[in-house]
């Protein structure tokens, strides 16, 4: 996709671009609903994405190299480590120091669960002596996110993959189960920090979505421009499932190189011209 800066420019193939002009019309309001069931249900295909993932495991070796900085991987709601290890392994062996979180099963989101979040960011770059770049999929991303609002001195980058980036729970299909282990509580911490989900951290941000989520609606996931202030974002769009994200080679692809980019020198996403059948186009509508 592209940055929030040329918004004037031709959108670049695997874009998601944003205009919140509308020639003086009043812009309409869409209601938050959850996935089409029809994705819900066909969420299966993950395996496929998984058996991809190994079976392109040669070649996502040749990746673009890392530079060796520390990225911290944070998992989905209800997920863990185990589900970004395939992922941290790419990471690791393209060149970077990749971390699982130190927090469990990613279920209550809480002032706990902050504190070790922080500390950890603070652990990585402290022993690292640079800045770190975050990836969570899903609900991770969400934390990703946020945890860049509270800590950018020490954040380079946050890439999410699939995640309900709007204060409206009514995008996901799993709202009533985060409910029913959070309560409200989230939007309360730290006097309303997790409200307000949908402007950007004041760094470099890059939402990976798919219009076949089968769990959070893709709507749900994009970064729209105008809440960024100013800074870097940019939205890119893959073939995938919710379940596959972490796993899915296309993902792998735009994963590397968003990380591989030297800090402070973030540029839009082009796909090189082989791969750009696996970005498609996008418009809103």
């Amino acid at each position: 996709m592209a940055s929030i800066a040329p918004l004037s420019n031709s959108p670049l193939p695997g874009s998601i671009v944003v205009d919140g002009g509308t020639g003086g019309r009043q812009k309409p309001t869409r209601v938050a609903t959850p996935p089409n069931r029809f994705w819900t249900w066909s969420e299966g295909r993950a395996m496929f994405e998984f058996a991809s993932f190994y079976a392109m495991r040669p070649l996502l070796s040749t990746l673009p190299k890392g530079d060796g900085h520390a990225v911290l991987t944070l998992p989905g709601f209800m997920a863990t480590n185990s589900s970004t290890r395939p992922m941290r392994g790419l990471l690791k062996e393209l060149g970077y120091d990749a971390h699982g979180w130190n927090s469990g099963r990613n279920v209550r989101v809480n002032e706990e669960l902050l504190h070790k979040l922080e500390e950890q960011v603070d652990k990585l770059a402290q022993d690292s002596g640079e800045k770190i770049s975050l990836v969570g999929w899903s609900l991770g991303g969400v934390l990703a996110r946020e945890l860049a609002k509270l800590k950018p001195e020490h954040v380079r980058q946050v890439v999410s993959l699939g995640s309900p980036i709007t204060d409206d729970r009514n995008h996901t299909n799993a709202a009533r189960l985060f409910k029913f282990f959070n309560g409200d509580e989230p939007e309360k911490l730290r006097d309303g920090q997790f409200q307000g989900l949908d402007m950007a951290p004041p760094v470099p941000t890059t939402s990976i979505l798919t219009k076949t989520d089968g769990v959070v609606h893709w709507r749900g996931s994009v970064q729209d421009p105008a809440k960024t202030s100013g800074h870097p974002s940019e939205n890119i769009v893959v073939y995938a499932s919710h379940l596959g994200l972490g796993v899915n080679p296309s993902v792998m692809i735009a994963l590397a190189d968003r990380l591989a980019q030297p800090d402070g020198e973030w540029a839009p996403f082009d796909a090189k011209p082989a791969q750009k059948w696996m970005f498609p186009k996008f418009t809103m509508n």
